[in-house]
């Protein structure tokens, strides 16, 4: 693999820190992150990335706005402008096979520590949640709380990335990952709520003693 080094000489120590934490994070996971393991593979002296990366976490930070941007794009391929739950299913899915192809990209992003203030992950974060807020509104124009329908949406299809991603769900081939992803969205919006009024509806009653 090309040691982030040889593009360093260009002048861009942030780019090259970022291009060489890729490389360790995809190579090891994000244990073996550390600023001065950056910095070794980057060829540059052990405090030269401080400049721009004062800590793990603000290392963590960049790298996680970096996967939420390659996120985002995943997400725009799979369907350019989603507005049924059929469409929303196939986001569904694009996004469990992005968990399972990055996985450790995918850790970083969600389970790392990393700095709440970052700028450029706020900002890749808020492009995330509006773009979600965005396709339930589109494909369910009803909802009574977009903001709150796209959080439950969120944390369901991210839930079942983690489920593959730790093994509890087969995710031996990108088929069987698209129809357990694509069938379970499909279910949770088809299924029939029953109201607590027509539960009751149905409840025979006890004749009086």
């Amino acid at each position: 693999m090309a040691q982030a080094s040889a593009s360093y000489h260009h002048g861009d120590l942030r780019a090259a820190c970022l291009r060489a934490a890729r490389e360790l994070l995809e190579e090891d996971g994000g244990a073996a992150l550390s600023v001065r393991a950056v910095a070794r593979r980057a060829g540059v002296s052990p405090t030269a990335p401080y400049r721009h990366y004062p800590d793990r976490e603000s290392l963590v930070s960049a790298l996680a706005a970096e996967g939420y941007r390659e996120l985002a794009g995943y997400l725009a391929a799979a369907h350019p402008s989603p507005e049924t739950v059929d469409d929303l299913a196939a986001i569904a899915v694009a996004y469990v096979r992005f968990a399972i192809e990055h996985p450790a990209m995918f850790r970083v992003m969600f389970a790392e520590p990393c700095d709440p203030n970052d700028a450029e992950r706020v900002a890749a974060t808020a492009a995330i949640t509006e773009y979600v807020v965005d396709i339930v509104r589109r494909a369910f124009p009803g909802a009574e709380s977009a903001e709150a329908l796209a959080t439950a949406v969120w944390a369901f299809v991210h839930g079942l990335a983690f489920l593959h991603l730790d093994g509890k769900l087969d995710a031996s081939t990108p088929e069987l990952v698209s129809e357990q992803v694509g069938s379970a969205v499909r279910a949770l919006f088809s299924a029939s709520p029953v109201t607590s009024q027509s539960a009751a509806a149905q409840t025979p009653r006890t004749a009086p003693a």
